[in-house]
């Protein structure tokens, strides 16, 4: 069985519910954080030697690397779905917004997580965090406008991807200030995987 370790609150829930998605049978190993330093315990060192989450371990592979997971699971039980045709305009856009998640809109916001505990001394450095938030979550909330999902009409890998980048955004900027984006993040949490998901394994 599918066996996934799940640091809690952390980018693991994009995993299990892509799982809910795809229908499969899994194993959640749930892991707290450290009550003082936030960080992973040293058992997920076991796992993998980064001691990073999520860790996916299914027939005998052991994957970290939220897209690097996705596009497994979506090779070996997406049945052609979740994942645009290769060589089409879709699949090079999809292959982009996979990268572009954790590569390029994830940093403005783990800097601006870790800059804010600095105190004053990271005073400096906040306007130009926050440039950069807006501009990725703009990026974002305009590539939704008049569309549901970031890539074709249906849920694909790179929404899953973004997911977290989505949710953490709107968290953090309100709900009114990228409206598409907003949407965006309701539209999924609404969906029975993902609330399947929550259920299991906690928000």
């Amino acid at each position: 069985m599918i066996e996934l370790h799940h640091l809690k609150q952390s980018r693991s829930r994009r995993i299990t519910w892509l799982l809910e998605e795809l229908g499969q049978e899994y194993t959640v190993i749930s892991y707290d954080r450290h009550p003082q330093t936030n960080l992973a315990p040293p058992e997920l060192k076991t796992i993998h030697p980064l001691g990073k989450a999520p860790v996916l371990r299914d027939k005998g592979v052991v994957l970290i690397e939220s897209a690097a997971i996705i596009e497994y699971l979506i090779a070996e039980y997406g049945q052609g779905n979740f994942i645009p045709a290769r060589g089409t305009a879709d699949y090079y856009r999809y292959l982009q917004l996979m990268h572009y998640a954790e590569g390029s809109a994830m940093l403005p916001l783990l800097l601006n997580l870790y800059v804010g505990r600095l105190g004053e001394a990271g005073a400096p450095l906040h306007p130009r965090i926050q440039s950069e938030i807006a501009n990725h979550l703009g990026y974002l909330n305009n590539e939704l406008e008049g569309r549901d999902y970031f890539v074709g009409n249906s849920l694909t890998g790179a929404d899953v991807q973004l997911s977290f980048v989505a949710q953490i955004g709107i968290r953090n900027a309100g709900r009114e200030a990228f409206p598409h984006l907003t949407r965006f993040v309701d539209m999924l949490q609404a969906r029975p995987a993902y609330q399947r998901a929550v259920a299991k394994s906690g928000e």
